[in-house]
């Protein structure tokens, strides 16, 4: 259900605004020997460098500036890596973000400039979460997200907005923003370059949207070989999910990408061992389970 708490929106541009996102033009990096980091921001590179392979790369010159960040999807053994980066901390194993850092704004819009290229069927994208810590709960609720999946190609530089939808009228405590090369199945050479990042505008009223992950139904369960699991998000937001024993241990990790509406997904379940398993489906504010048996 919505609930409105509707409202006038005040649009203004203040100086400010780039200063809020820790490097936000792509000017500091920090050289690992072998590659060049982005500073506040991270990448998947430290996990591919013993390939000698990097996602996130340094390009120049900027627009404006000195330099900007170049994500590209690139073949590493037998697998694509997406180029990634997210501005805080990055899990390499899941490849979603773990933290961002500290953000108490309430802004209209995301913005910055772009090129992007696409070689195969799953487009990457960009997502802006704000957040704050309920104490209550011990979680994070979702104040806010910007989202935009990429369509079609930028093949020079281009300005971008991406509105934000709020779920809470309360200020957010930090933000997460979560840029990709590629959507769930990459493909070599889809690429993302940005630079010039910002928030814009600021609101003084809000429409709370309702923000989860809807009832999970799994079939066919018992499986021996392959799972289909149908769910629905009430908006878009990236979903991942994950296998868990009984133990406690998470055996398959699957990112969904970014996802709005009605979505089924098959899963091989033909190499795990026999017995029973927790499926978890993780939201933006919500986790969905089921019990599933494995034979």
């Amino acid at each position: 259900m919505k609930t409105s708490l509707y409202l006038i929106v005040l649009l203004f541009i203040a100086d400010n605004t780039f200063a809020q996102i820790p490097n936000n033009g792509f000017e500091s990096f920090t050289n690992m020997g072998a590659y060049d980091e982005p500073d506040s921001w991270g990448t998947l590179n430290a996990l591919t460098d013993m390939a000698g392979i990097y996602t996130a790369t340094k390009g120049t010159p900027g627009s404006p500036g000195a330099s900007y960040l170049k994500l590209t999807s690139k073949t590493v053994g037998p697998a694509v890596v997406n180029g990634i980066a997210v501005s805080g901390v990055l899990d390499e194993s899941t490849m979603t973000p773990v933290s961002g850092f500290a953000y108490t704004g309430q802004p209209i819009s995301f913005t910055g400039k772009w090129q992007h290229m696409i070689y195969g069927s799953s487009q990457g994208g960009i997502t802006v979460v704000l957040t704050k810590w309920n104490s209550t709960t011990s979680m994070r609720d979702t104040v806010a997200m910007a989202n935009q999946t990429l369509s079609g190609m930028a093949m020079s530089w281009a300005n971008f907005t991406i509105p934000f939808t709020y779920y809470s009228a309360d200020a957010p405590d930090s933000c997460i923003i979560f840029m990709r090369a590629s959507g769930s199945s990459p493909t070599a050479n889809d690429y993302l370059w940005v630079d010039n990042l910002a928030f814009s505008g600021s609101v003084v009223g809000i429409e709370n949207n309702e923000l989860s992950v809807g009832t999970v139904s799994v079939y066919p369960n018992p499986s021996s070989e392959m799972l289909t699991v149908s769910f629905a998000t009430t908006a878009s937001q990236p979903v991942n999910l994950q296998l868990v024993d009984i133990a406690g241990k998470i055996v398959l990790t699957k990112n969904l990408g970014v996802i709005q509406g009605q979505r089924s997904e098959s899963i091989a379940v033909d190499g795990l061992a026999a017995g029973t398993y927790i499926l978890k489906l993780n939201g933006v504010a919500n986790t969905q389970t089921q019990t599933i048996v494995i034979r």
